[in-house]
């Protein structure tokens, strides 16, 4: 491991109250779910048909707006078992 990431790494674990061990394995799980949610979508595109401009920069929009709304009431997106 570079020292650098090592200690990004270890800084992002206290900054969250959570080991370096459980900060890894947090952050295994959000790339697993993005290469599944990757997957998904090329799955959709193979089936049906790939996405349009408009139809991505609605969903854009969309994400843009959810994020928003989140930072505003304070909630973050809940975290799947």
């Amino acid at each position: 491991m570079p020292p650098d990431l090592d200690a990004e790494i270890e800084a992002a674990a206290r900054a969250g109250g959570t080991t370096y061990s459980a900060w890894l394995a947090a952050a295994a799980r959000k790339e697993f779910l993005i290469r599944d949610g990757l997957a998904g979508v090329a799955e959709f595109e193979r089936e049906h048909r790939a996405f349009t401009e408009t139809e991505l920069a609605e969903a854009d929009a969309w994400a843009d707006d959810a994020v928003r709304r989140s930072r505003r009431s304070g909630n973050r997106p809940r975290k799947s078992a």
